[in-house]
């Protein structure tokens, strides 16, 4: 499948005049499929890892985040489930329905959480029970966040918006102007500091969470091509942020740094893919469309390292933990690799379900969600 194909397959067209655009970019599609994911040789487990523990929610089949705040780790699946759990033991906190399909989620501060419907509607939970919920005004695929007591939310027509986390009522409200496209895949929100950074477009965007009002703009790409498909440079996926260093994805186009305290980019450099970031104080980590697995310095974006043995494989966003990256891809496999080059430490199956997720670490927890709804916790040894 070309790139003009991948992008359709992936957007959300917002206005009507972009309705002949999507049709016509279809069509021109080749429909080459994608190339066999190359053969994975035998493996010699050079590092330790043990399930710690493992529970079960329905099928997840939208694109979702795993939540972390502390110990306590959120999940949901398609069905409207949502899920908090103890990464200490593995037990439930507690498990509810916000009785709807999900599109966006999970967002938790560890006591509230907040995904939204296929019915647009922004759904606030606490203690297993639905508190509130909201009718918004657009799609929304970004998790919404949740910090200092309120609820932030981000939709597809550029409108960000904050909610009082127990009373639902709206906060403020500032949207941008929206292009005929946005991506159905989950963008870049975090709070930094006393600034929720959010991504717009191709840039981060620095707000005051009090009022709404823009402190800093940093572009990470620019919008380039003829049309609106190839116009596109969300941003998208899990940033990397160490300390006031924020590094972002821009679809299939760069990944770069900003310095947030300043609102000054740093570093771009070229990338392709639709996956989302790790890192550390060292480097950038990040997975490319063609399954090559990279490492940026993170002070200058220079290549560290490369790998392509998972040449056409689908990834996951990787995880840095330790001295090891974690990667799930669509054949069920978690790949444990070394931070430092790239190297084979080990390789787990949890049920043999594409990894659904980003895998994420809650306490000394690496915690994997599977398209199947397994929710496994595995410890490094």
């Amino acid at each position: 499948m070309n790139s003009c194909c991948r992008s359709m397959l992936s957007v959300s067209v917002l206005r009507a005049g972009a309705a002949a655009l999507a049709i016509a970019a279809l069509a021109a599609c080749s429909g080459t499929p994608k190339p066999k994911p190359a053969e994975l040789p035998p493996v010699q487990a050079v590092m330790g890892v043990r399930q710690a523990w493992t529970i079960r929610i329905p099928k997840v089949e939208f694109p979702l985040v795993t939540d972390v705040s502390g110990d306590m780790v959120t999940v949901g699946s398609s069905d409207g489930t949502v899920v908090m759990i103890d990464a200490r033991s593995g037990q439930e906190a507690w498990r509810a329905n916000v009785g709807g399909a999900l599109v966006a989620g999970v967002g938790s501060d560890g006591s509230l959480a907040a995904a939204v419907t296929s019915d647009n509607e922004l759904v606030a939970l606490q203690g297993g029970k639905v508190l509130w919920r909201q009718r918004l005004t657009a799609q929304t695929y970004t998790a919404p966040l949740v910090a200092g007591r309120r609820i932030f939310v981000q939709t597809a027509d550029r409108t960000t918006s904050a909610w009082d986390g127990q009373t639902g009522r709206r906060l403020w409200s500032q949207q941008r102007t929206a292009e005929n496209l946005v991506l159905k895949r989950p963008g870049v929100m975090l709070a930094v500091g006393d600034t929720l950074v959010v991504g717009i477009g191709g840039r981060l965007v620095g707000i005051n969470p009090a009022n709404g009002s823009s402190r800093w703009e940093s572009p990470i790409a620019a919008p380039r091509g003829t049309n609106d498909v190839e116009r596109l440079v969300d941003l998208t996926g899990s940033a990397s942020r160490v300390g006031d260093s924020v590094c972002a994805r821009a679809y299939y186009a760069t990944v770069g740094c900003v310095d947030t305290s300043r609102g000054t980019l740093v570093w771009t450099k070229p990338a392709s893919s639709a996956e989302g970031l790790s890192g550390d104080d060292r480097f950038v980590y990040g997975t490319e469309e063609n399954g090559n697995v990279v490492a940026w310095r993170r002070n200058d974006g220079e290549r560290a390292w490369q790998v392509d043995r998972f040449k056409y494989r689908t990834l996951t966003a990787p995880l840095a933990v330790g001295r090891s990256l974690i990667i799930g891809d669509s054949t069920g496999f978690l790949h444990v690799l070394s931070r430092e080059d790239g190297a084979t430490l080990n390789r787990l199956t949890p049920d043999g379900s594409a990894i659904a997720a980003r895998p994420v670490l809650a306490g000394n927890t690496v915690v994997v969600v599977t398209r199947n709804g397994g929710v496994f916790g595995y410890r490094p040894e």
